[in-house]
């Protein structure tokens, strides 16, 4: 076993793990972080997009011991039931979902996506930035206004 320590959601965790756990497991299984979910185990659907140090990343695919002194930030740490996040406003606005396994990923990506590319976002690169991340259930049209239009809140929170 090997100590991990690391900021989650704000809060300092220090815990004992297994060197081959990864830090989606460390997220769901330890820490009770649900929102992440595991979809392919091969980093091919995005569900379990997290930040660490700010940046998107698939969780399935880094281990817990590899993120030691991050800061990660997961789906449960951006926004509350009372307060959403501009992101997570906008894809309930939109309905851009509908079974939701895909959504904590879905948004955590869109939020990298806009940190990284700007408030102003064209259709195209939408898409193409979102290539990473599976939908089985909306057909992306609804993902991607909504993505737009959290975009858009994004910039409007940070004025």
């Amino acid at each position: 076993m090997i100590k991990v320590s690391m900021t989650v959601n704000g809060q300092a965790v220090s815990e004992e793990v297994e060197p081959r756990t990864l830090l989606v497991q460390f997220l769901r299984e330890t820490l009770q972080l649900t929102g992440t979910h595991v979809g392919c185990d091969t980093s091919q659907c995005g569900a379990c997009v997290v930040h660490v140090d700010g940046r998107a990343i698939k969780s399935c695919t880094a281990l817990a011991v590899g993120c030691e002194g991050t800061e990660v930030t997961t789906i449960e740490g951006i926004g509350t039931v009372e307060n959403l996040h501009p992101m997570q406003e906008a894809f309930r606005e939109h309905h851009a979902l509908q079974c939701g396994y895909c959504t904590p990923g879905m948004i955590m990506a869109s939020i990298d996506i806009v940190n990284r590319k700007g408030n102003k976002l064209d259709e195209h690169t939408i898409r193409e930035e979102l290539e990473g991340n599976i939908c089985r259930c909306t057909g992306y049209h609804n993902i991607v206004k909504a993505v737009g239009a959290g975009a858009a809140g994004m910039a409007k929170a940070r004025a």
